[in-house]
């Protein structure tokens, strides 16, 4: 695993339309994990927002990603958006207790807050956060505007924050909301991403940023150099950054996060990101 200083992925492994483009000709949809895992060394773990994994999977996606790789699994949304922290202490548990066999490949747990979370519910986020076992890592994201009214109650979160050793998710979707007459992707990720404001500074030790933008390399590159700037910056101040990469049509997604690495490599010094699965392939072909 080259990449060492921070972690860097997508939102998923598993999208079918990378065969052939970032994966192998020939990959089966059981390897494109460990195909995956050979470029990047962490992912958004999404599938755990809408349903459990079983214990085997667990243990299949541990054996497939190599050492030095992070998974960032969602909490589920039964927990963050049904019962919105009410009551949910035996459900964190057992959720956590699946992924104690692979606890050496987990990323901070990404605990996304319902749009209509808000600060008067506080005292549920306040106490969760006093049982959550502390030999695992956490990230919360919050949506509703409280959160990020740069008075009381935002500083209020940002100490809570703090205070537990819990990294803040800063998602930016800056970018993504200024492109005006876009094509159908990103009209369709216009509509489903939300417009949260932006915060730079770091709670905790793994900072967390979720960048969407437009699918062209070039429509991104601002922003792009900006958070390449900052993770420097965190790198330089001890903290372990946590980079995913986003694109309304998830196909642009794996070259837009090795331009990003490119960017930040003009700040640290940074072994090059591996060449994709398709890329080797390419290169084998041509020596024959």
């Amino acid at each position: 695993m080259p990449i060492k200083k921070y972690n860097i992925g997508l939102t998923q492994w598993g999208l079918k339309e990378w065969k052939g483009k970032f994966y192998t000709d020939d990959a089966a949809q059981h390897q494109f994990l460990k195909q995956y895992a050979t470029v990047f060394n962490s992912v958004e773990g999404n599938t755990t927002f809408y349903r459990a994994p079983s214990p085997e999977t667990v243990l299949k996606w541990g054996a497939d990603v190599p050492d030095g790789f992070k998974f960032c699994f969602k909490f589920p949304q039964g927990i963050t958006h049904y019962k919105r922290l009410k009551d949910v202490e035996r459900d964190v548990m057992d959720f956590l207790d699946l992924f104690e066999p692979i606890r050496d490949k987990l990323g901070p747990f990404h605990i996304q807050l319902s749009s209509q979370f808000s600060y008067n519910e506080f005292p549920k986020l306040e106490e969760m956060l006093e049982y959550l076992p502390p030999h695992y890592h956490y990230a919360v994201e919050v949506r509703h505007p409280d959160f990020y009214d740069r008075g009381r109650q935002e500083r209020r979160y940002f100490e809570l924050l703090k205070a537990h050793s819990v990294d803040r998710v800063t998602f930016d979707t800056r970018k993504l909301h200024s492109i005006k007459g876009g094509n159908e992707s990103i009209r369709a990720a216009q509509k489903k991403k939300p417009k949260t404001p932006v915060r730079f500074d770091a709670t905790a030790s793994r900072p967390f940023v979720r960048f969407v933008g437009g699918n062209d390399i070039v429509q991104n590159e601002a922003y792009l150099k900006e958070w390449a700037i900052i993770t420097a910056d965190w790198i330089k101040e001890g903290h372990h950054p946590y980079i995913f990469m986003h694109a309304p049509d998830t196909l642009y997604a794996p070259p837009l996060a090795r331009h990003f690495h490119r960017l930040l490599s003009e700040f640290i010094e940074l072994d090059s990101m591996p060449a994709s699965p398709k890329e080797r392939q390419n290169e084998q072909l041509g020596l024959f």
